[in-house]
């Protein structure tokens, strides 16, 4: 399979170190020095084409994908605002497009039994609920996205919490929650590729469920993962289409 990647750094790389290892072509890179070849006759050298850029150029390069009609796998955070216009796009346009905020088998494990212990402690009011994030200084949007996952399934169970808030430590300005929110506490410090636990306080005790990544190899090997997953597919779909957790 012929990949272009959008994105080349520490991420990138890693990402084409694995498709390499898998008997993959890299046939495109881009990053900020080389922005001009990202076009649609570039793209349409690509078999699909996998996304790990920032959130300032994951629309233009989303969309530039649509018009070559190439797969893209969407591993940038930060741009979910547009989420619906971007699905109503790859939907009537008949294009391919995967998008998630971690690829990791073991984050996909970690948001399925997030889901679950949520359920559960929906019965138990005299928990309070908030979520905990640290990944390096150079990450540009706050809270990951993976945080926003867990929390969007924590609110989704827990029916007392009806909203999600964050609270970026070290800006001087601390958000405190309402009772209704969630609270998700973003932590910036260098080299950390990603820990988020989910903490349960009550008087008498406290209940973490936490995933901590040891690397970038993870996300960058389900990328590749994603990526053959779509090929040959049409449509709009998030990372966990790739899974089956039906326990």
């Amino acid at each position: 399979m012929k990949i272009a990647l959008l994105g080349y750094g520490k991420m990138g790389r890693t990402i084409e170190g694995f498709a390499l290892g898998r008997g993959h072509e890299i046939v495109l890179t881009i990053d900020e020095s080389n922005t001009g070849e990202l076009t649609p006759e570039n793209l349409q050298k690509a078999d699909v084409a996998i996304d790990f850029s920032t959130p300032a150029s994951a629309l233009a390069n989303i969309r530039t994908c649509f018009a070559a009609g190439v797969p893209v796998i969407v591993g940038t955070t930060g741009w979910y605002g547009h989420l619906q216009e971007i699905k109503d796009e790859c939907v009537n346009g008949n294009k391919s497009l995967l998008y998630g905020s971690n690829f990791s088998i073991g984050v996909n494990l970690f948001f399925y039994v997030n889901r679950m212990l949520a359920r559960v402690m929906n019965g138990y009011p005299q928990y309070d609920v908030q979520v905990e994030e640290i990944h390096h200084t150079q990450k540009l949007d706050s809270p990951s996205g993976t945080a926003i996952t867990i929390a969007e399934g924590i609110v989704g169970e827990i029916e007392r919490k009806k909203e999600w808030i964050n609270n970026l430590v070290g800006t001087g300005e601390e958000v405190i929650s309402k009772p209704d929110q969630l609270l998700i506490e973003s932590h910036r410090i260098e080299d950390v590729p990603g820990t988020h636990t989910v903490i349960y306080s009550s008087e008498v005790d406290e209940i973490e469920l936490k995933h901590t990544a040891h690397s970038r190899a993870g996300f960058a090997l389900g990328a590749v993962v994603a990526a053959e997953w779509i090929r040959g597919k049409k449509g709009f779909y998030s990372v966990k289409d790739m899974f089956d957790f039906n326990i």
